[in-house]
């Protein structure tokens, strides 16, 4: 399977690494690649949309998520974090995020699942318009 290129992805998002992220083997923590995922994500629902997600009727919860660790990621270096739609479901967003380093080639590629529930109650429910608008523009 061929990896998308840091300019296929619609968004990029810079991440900054900390000195807490590298762990005692010299490079980034397989953990805190989820925190950037995440961190990315919502950032990107919060700055497009204008809207602050957690006052919102319904939220995403995470469903499911993966990673493929292709390369190391090291401190101070930044990251990017390349945002993609591979699905935008009635009640579920699929992302995928390319995690970059100063290279066009992914150091690792992650898969993100949310699925919107109602804050009482936790039914599902479908994706908050606002974000709907946001989010088509990044389906591939």
């Amino acid at each position: 399977m061929t990896e998308r290129l840091r300019s296929d992805y619609p968004v990029l998002r810079p991440i900054g690494t900390r000195w807490e992220d590298e762990d005692v083997y010299g490079h980034v923590n397989n953990v805190k690649y989820y925190s950037y995922f995440d961190t990315a994500v919502n950032g990107y629902l919060i700055e497009a949309s204008g809207t602050d997600i957690r006052r919102l009727d319904a939220y995403g919860i995470v469903a499911e998520t993966g990673c493929r660790f292709l390369r190391e990621l090291r401190f101070p270096l930044p990251v990017e974090a390349g945002l993609a739609v591979t699905r935008l479901g009635r009640s579920s967003v699929v992302y995928e995020i390319g995690l970059f380093q100063g290279d066009e080639q992914p150091a690792a590629v992650g898969r993100f699942v949310h699925v919107y529930v109602t804050g009482e109650g936790r039914e599902v429910t479908p994706v908050p318009e606002q974000l709907r608008a946001v989010l088509e523009p990044l389906v591939v």
